[in-house]
């Protein structure tokens, strides 16, 4: 396959991708959108059934398009794939599906991407491939021992298979609290949670206001004040939780994310169900046994089934060249969003505010479209392909 020149490379058709194309095309600028997969939004497609955006659908709409009102106030997992299929087809993109990157390097001043199936040269390049690229998964002591089955959140689908099932999920972020309320909801004869630290939770919405609205009311606040109200909202609309093996960080919410990347988790009826003793907490894995887990406690309960609620890393070093000069020690772009401190290379969709992940990649894609189209305009170049 010969080489294809184009003004501006994006990797990955997830939202991000989605919307970084949908600006370049409102500026004008020539582009190729690369998907790995062969459909836009591949990870929202394999994500489990159960899952729901925790942001509201007019504040989570991406760029000159919103999502339909049929989607309901928190869309589906099913919905959010319905609407980015309707987003790429209103913009007429033409992603080239079934390229996988696996190569990206400067050289006299451009771009030269290399994939599964060809190569590419380009002025600029926006990285847009997603948090989820690679799941995080740890070992522990004995593992290899275990007789039940281990699975990470993301091959997780729905709490069908764990009817009468004792089930341990290693993590409460919000997979992990949202799965386990699917397991509930589908019988599973026991669900314990691994939390391992303390947490920051947060209703999805308080008296009637939506978490994420709040959060975009707080961002336009000083963070000398934004950061102890988000705190003490936290506190006082959630309550003390310690009895219940979940302590309180030392910081807020927003804090937390902003400062660290932590977020939240936004709680939808996991709370409840641990207080009500449907769910129990239980620390730290120290290691596992042939039938079950021990935890850093020296207690022991006997699983059928672990599932590893336990995050992904972005992995962009896998494909980038001398990618460690622009991560930070936990593997994330710098900036999150926006041009690196290479020319030409911007990451895109690597930041998830209290505001929303969706708004933010818009907002973002919109600032970052106007950057390129300027470096574009003062290059006056005419090159091939537009996309």
């Amino acid at each position: 396959m010969a080489q294809i020149d184009t003004h501006t490379l994006i990797v990955g058709a997830g939202p991000s991708g989605l919307a970084m194309a949908a600006c370049l095309t409102r500026q004008k600028v020539p582009y190729v959108l690369l998907e790995r997969a062969e459909q836009v939004g591949s990870a929202w497609r394999s994500h489990y059934e159960r899952l729901h955006l925790h942001t509201v659908r007019k504040h989570s709409n991406l760029p000159y398009f919103p999502f339909p009102e049929s989607a309901g106030k928190y869309p589906s997992r099913q919905s959010v794939v319905d609407y980015l299929d309707a987003y790429a087809k209103y913009f007429g993109m033409q992603p080239r599906f079934g390229e996988n990157v696996t190569s990206i390097r400067r050289e006299n001043g451009r771009w030269f991407t290399g994939t599964s199936k060809g190569a590419y040269a380009s002025d600029c390049v926006v990285i847009a491939a997603g948090y989820n690229r690679r799941p995080v998964i740890p070992k522990w002591p004995g593992q290899e021992t275990y007789s039940g089955t281990i699975v990470h959140s993301a091959s997780y689908r729905n709490g069908e298979m764990y009817r009468d099932k004792r089930v341990l999920i290693v993590g409460i972020g919000n997979t992990g609290g949202e799965i386990a309320i699917d397991l509930c909801e589908h019988g599973a004869a026991a669900v314990h949670v691994c939390v391992r630290s303390p947490i920051n939770v947060i209703r999805r919405e308080y008296l009637g206001t939506p978490a994420q609205v709040s959060g975009i009311w707080m961002s336009k606040l000083p963070r000398g004040i934004a950061y102890p109200l988000s705190k003490w909202l936290a506190h006082f609309s959630v309550g003390d939780l310690s009895q219940y093996g979940i302590a309180w960080p030392g910081i807020g919410p927003m804090e937390s994310v902003e400062r660290f990347g932590r977020v939240a988790l936004i709680d939808i009826g996991t709370i409840d169900l641990i207080k009500r003793g449907a769910i129990k907490v239980v620390p730290g894995v120290q290691r596992l046994h042939a039938d079950g887990v021990e935890f850093v406690d020296g207690e022991k309960h006997i699983y059928d089934a672990v599932i590893l609620a336990t995050g992904y890393k972005p992995r962009i070093d896998e494909f980038l060249e001398n990618a460690g000069e622009t991560m930070d020690e936990s593997g994330y772009p710098i900036p999150p969003a926006g041009e690196s401190k290479w020319s030409g290379l911007y990451f895109l969709g690597y930041v998830n505010p209290a505001t929303g992940l969706l708004r933010q990649s818009g907002i973002d894609a919109k600032r970052v479209a106007v950057d390129i189209a300027r470096k574009y305009s003062e290059q006056g170049k005419q090159v091939g392909a537009a996309h």
